[in-house]
């Protein structure tokens, strides 16, 4: 049974993910969450509250491949939603976030669509930690929205170079956030191939709008090794 946080006026929305619905619930006012005092010492934010259009996004295009044994760690996995979804496709699953409550939504929201259980770990971007940083890498890295500010580009980069495995690969979605340039540039720099995929989203737009772009990072063999390996970044 799902076992979500006391103390928030909750909402839950149905969302189509192929051939299945799955339920996600979240506080119904993202807005109303913010911490003053929180974001006097650190610019913290409740992004992890809204059910963001990069999200759905990701889920479905994660709920198009095949992830059976796959170990993923998704960045920022907020609501949990491609979390969740990978976790229902047969990945391994570290649902990773700066709010320990986002962590718990997560967690309840994976319970609630009948997914395995996701193993979750509270991650700062700015101060990730060592034993994460050391422990095994990861086939697949995710994220969705998580260049919202001009900071959180260029700290990805470096800390994503860090988990994922040679040959593995990474995939962003973004609503065409400015901030995500720095996150592109700097995996390209580091020898990663880069693609990107336009995806219309049929949903409400937020103040981006409709399109959102899937950026995808694979690590070639061709990869320049003057710039060094994901050890030597950041």
């Amino acid at each position: 049974m799902p076992n979500f946080p006391d103390g928030f006026d909750l909402v839950t929305d149905e969302v189509a993910i192929t051939d299945r619905v799955l339920r996600v619930t979240h506080p119904r006012v993202a807005e109303d969450l913010i911490d003053e005092a929180e974001y006097e010492e650190d610019e913290r934010l409740p992004y992890w509250a809204d059910l963001w259009p990069s999200g759905i996004v990701l889920a479905r295009h994660l709920a198009g491949l095949d992830l059976t044994g796959v170990r993923i760690i998704e960045m920022g996995a907020g609501l949990g939603l491609p979390s969740v979804v990978a976790a229902l496709g047969g990945a391994y699953v570290l649902a990773t976030d700066w709010y320990g409550v986002a962590l718990e939504f997560a967690t309840a929201n994976a319970a609630q669509n009948d997914a395995p259980a996701l193993a979750t770990r509270l991650v700062d971007w700015a101060a990730p930690p060592a034993d994460l940083l050391d422990g095994p890498r990861f086939d697949l890295v995710i994220g969705a929205d998580v260049a919202y500010e001009s900071r959180h580009g260029a700290q990805l980069a470096p800390l994503i170079l860090r988990l994922v495995r040679d040959g593995g690969e990474v995939l962003i979605a973004d609503p065409r956030r400015p901030a995500v340039s720095s996150l592109v540039t700097n995996m390209r720099e580091a020898g990663w191939r880069h693609t990107r995929e336009e995806v219309e989203y049929e949903g409400r737009p937020d103040e981006q709008g409709r399109v959102v772009y899937l950026h995808r990072f694979t690590d070639p063999p061709w990869r320049n090794p003057s710039l060094g390996t994901a050890e030597d970044i950041g």
